[in-house]
């Protein structure tokens, strides 16, 4: 395991606890989400741009069955735990939790983040958990999608196409 896997990968009700102790010390909490399954240069660019809007990011990364659900058969490529231990290691991410829900609105109204950051490719009115953040005053941000990076691209490249 990397260093500081252990410390960074918890459970929602672990980062619930701790992220009450952070906002109490006055911390701007960072939310993201997503599969991060073959981990790319979007991936890395979009985690350290959304480091910059707070002082700690958390990444919920979907579960092996949720990513299933929503990508489709022969995915995800990486397992959960696999995902969980690279983003863990990138200096920008602070804690990581992987969910079972098709959507994280469970754990963005568990953990009550003050950024709700996605990606360009999402519409900024159609990011799930908006009103939760908004109704407590915080905002939601939608940062550059990096032009050619997705693991979808990466898997048709892999398997012979010309992404």
């Amino acid at each position: 395991m990397p260093p500081g896997y252990a410390e960074k990968l918890k459970t929602l009700e672990e980062l619930a606890s701790i992220t009450q102790g952070l906002r109490r010390q006055g911390k701007q909490l960072v939310f993201t989400n997503g599969c991060f399954d073959l981990l790319h240069r979007g991936h890395v660019r979009y985690l350290d741009r959304a480091k910059t809007l707070g002082d700690v990011l958390i990444v919920a990364i979907n579960s092996d069955a949720s990513v299933r659900a929503l990508k489709g058969p022969g995915r995800p490529v990486m397992s959960d735990e696999e995902r969980a231990e690279l983003v863990t290691a990138l200096a920008a991410v602070d804690y990581v939790l992987v969910f079972e829900e098709l959507d994280p609105e469970k754990v963005i109204r568990a953990l009550e983040p003050d950024v709700l950051v996605k990606g360009g490719d999402w519409p900024a009115d159609q990011v799930i958990g908006r009103q939760i953040v908004e109704s407590r005053g915080g905002r939601v941000c939608t940062l550059p999608y990096v032009e050619g990076a997705s693991s979808s691209q990466l898997l048709r490249r892999i398997r012979g196409g010309n992404g």
